[in-house]
């Protein structure tokens, strides 16, 4: 099995079809129909809709192939109240990953039966996934097995059974209360608003109390036996903190151990996603109690947040800090997922005009960000997750949907067009010098993410999808 830090070095020689390298017509590398594994008609219309609508042949091409690769490729099973959805290469359910896999397709939920199923099925498994263990990151498909994900086999934490990995992420929490309250303000549906639901939400609204420490140090506790120190946490629970009310996160979104504990795009989301949860608590269920609780608490982290979240830059502009310590103690840089200093106003955590974001997010894509990469290929965030000199398309995806300035915008379509190796696919990462060495050839989540982004800038700016860039 696959871990999520292989590097998977391709060419483009062997991973596009030769037609697509002799020929100005792009060849689909969408698999025969009948091996998709799943079918919604309305993604089939809106490939058409916003296809016709890219006048560049390669990014139309790369559109077809991404938008829906989730739907063709990651999910295993879906059931009146379940479905399964892998990352893409690694066989397991990330609860991050399979929320942002769903979401391009939000907007087509509430008229298209086969994704309204997906989506109830994906909460209700969520849901059901919180409740074994708030504290994993990844799960299996069948929940009473046990993990073979040689990276986790030997971890020094309690593994039970149906996680596949148990690296305690605050995002991942996030995700699934993102998922569940988007769905609700797209759709309206309150059926999978079920008391298991519910139950499980009162368990994320716990773990997060849990996490801020108060009192003692949690219940969770992490070692891994590695080479990398981004992979294990000091003594199980990470560097000395002052409690301050923020909530602990042991790693990152890049699955990457955080340094100093109180990771502050990760609680920044947090309250946002509580207050999302206390309408959807409300609205799809009645339930004032479960509304005032995840309230009350989004109201003490954004306190929190207000009194420690920032820092001062050397030329004295303020700035998020991206992670704290509680003592005074800052480390700026930036992560190159979405949720990150630079994702903080795609995630809708920051308004796009907000100058304290705008600060942060131009000093995360300078040279004040030690992940920052520049190289002949191209320039972008990188992270210690996949090593040195590498770019994530993802942080550049995301540049392109927070930005309103159009020559931005052009570049990043640029940058994702010209660094897929060939593929026609987006890739975790690509050194950058070289596209053609990237890692995870298959990694639906990004590629879900151009497509989202292409299907936005056909709403919002659909002069720059007519001319080829």
């Amino acid at each position: 099995m696959i871990d999520r830090r292989t590097m998977l070095f391709a060419t483009a020689a062997l991973a596009v079809h030769p037609a697509a390298a002799a020929s100005p017509t792009y060849v689909s590398q969408r698999p025969k129909l009948a091996d998709r594994k799943y079918h919604s008609p309305a993604v089939e219309r809106e490939i058409s809709r916003v296809g016709r609508m890219i006048a560049d042949p390669k990014l139309a091409w790369m559109f077809e192939n991404c938008f829906p690769n989730t739907l063709d490729t990651t999910v295993l099973s879906v059931t009146a109240d379940d479905a399964f959805v892998i990352t893409g290469d690694i066989p397991c359910l990330w609860l991050r990953d399979s929320s942002a896999q769903l979401r391009p397709f939000l907007h087509l939920a509430k008229r298209d039966k086969p994704l309204t199923a997906l989506f109830r099925g994906l909460i209700a498994r969520q849901a059901r996934c919180v409740l074994i263990d708030p504290y994993a990151n990844a799960f299996l498909q069948d929940l009473a097995g046990r993990s073979d994900l040689p990276s986790s086999a030997h971890d020094l934490t309690t593994m039970k059974p149906g996680v596949a990995e148990r690296k305690w992420e605050v995002d991942s929490l996030c995700y699934v209360l993102r998922l569940a309250s988007s769905y609700w303000r797209a759709t309206g549906d309150r059926t999978p608003f079920t008391a298991e639901w519910a139950q499980s939400a009162r368990a994320i609204i716990r773990t997060f109390r849990e996490q801020q420490r108060t009192t003692d140090s949690g219940p969770y506790r992490f070692q891994r036996r590695d080479t990398q120190p981004t992979e294990t946490q000091l003594w199980g629970v990470g560097n000395p903190t002052r409690k301050v009310g923020l909530i602990h996160s042991s790693f990152r979104p890049s699955d990457d151990a955080t340094i100093l504990p109180f990771l502050i795009p990760a609680n920044i989301f947090a309250a946002k996603t509580l207050r999302e949860l206390a309408e959807v608590a409300q609205g799809a269920r009645g339930d004032a109690e479960l509304a005032r609780e995840a309230a009350t608490l989004a109201g003490e982290i954004e306190a929190a947040l207000a009194a420690h979240g920032r820092m001062r830059l050397s030329d004295g502009s303020e700035v998020w800090a991206f992670e704290v310590d509680g003592f005074g103690n800052a480390l700026f840089l930036d992560d190159c997922c979405e949720l990150s200093l630079s994702g903080l106003s795609f995630l809708g955590c920051a308004p796009a005009n907000d100058p304290l974001w705008r600060r942060t997010e131009a000093a995360a894509w300078s040279d004040r960000n030690p992940w920052f990469v520049r190289g002949k290929a191209g320039e972008g965030l990188g992270g210690p997750h996949a090593g040195f000199d590498l770019i994530w398309p993802m942080a550049t995806i995301v540049r392109a949907f927070s930005s309103n300035d159009d020559a931005q915008i052009r570049a990043s379509l640029k940058s994702i067009r010209d660094t897929d190796a060939g593929t026609g696919f987006i890739h975790e990462t690509f050194h950058k010098d070289d596209p053609s060495k990237f890692t995870r050839p298959w990694f639906a989540w990004a590629n879900g993410l151009f497509g989202e982004l292409m299907v936005h800038l056909a709403s919002t700016k659909p002069h720059l999808l007519r001319a080829v860039i």
